[in-house]
């Protein structure tokens, strides 16, 4: 387990969570040409969205980005800056998300991730998440969460 504190995250933090998450995808802008500006917007994600950091002292090490939608939530963003990784911050990251989602009232979630990450497909199939469609190199899955009484489902 890891030193970070999870907090909500603030304005002032978009800075420093665009270059979290520039370093925790660093390894994949040259090898996967489709890849999305994922650390563009930062300051836009923070005023409309659901998003979280992950920090020691002062340095953010991790973030999650979370997106309302109806009938589910999706988790569009999950980084780890690469120093942090192995500490169980991104499952920290994905347990908050999961219960966050159950006190909103969601049982499902949903995320999208590349087939050009497959230790990120591997990650989330260990936390219960299951592929439920591909569309070119996008993997999407899901995962239901929460049980009637509305108790966040356990992390694998």
């Amino acid at each position: 387990m890891g030193n970070w504190t999870l907090r909500k995250a603030q304005h002032r933090d978009a800075d420093a969570l665009s270059a979290c998450i520039d370093a925790a995808y660093a390894q994949y802008v040259a090898r996967i040409a489709d890849l999305p500006p994922v650390s563009a917007g930062c300051a836009g994600e923070i005023a409309k969205n659901q998003v979280w950091v992950a920090e020691t002292g002062t340095d953010i090490v991790g973030g999650l980005v979370m997106e309302a939608g109806e009938d589910f939530m999706l988790l569009t963003n999950v980084a780890v800056h690469p120093n942090h990784r192995g500490t169980g911050l991104g499952r920290a990251l994905v347990a908050l998300a999961e219960t966050a989602a159950v006190e909103q009232g969601y049982r499902e979630m949903r995320l999208t991730t590349h087939v050009d990450m497959p230790d990120n497909v591997r990650f989330y199939g260990r936390l219960g998440w299951q592929q439920n469609h591909r569309h070119g190199n996008k993997i999407m899955m899901k995962k239901m969460i929460g049980d009637a009484r509305g108790t966040p489902s356990p992390i694998g």
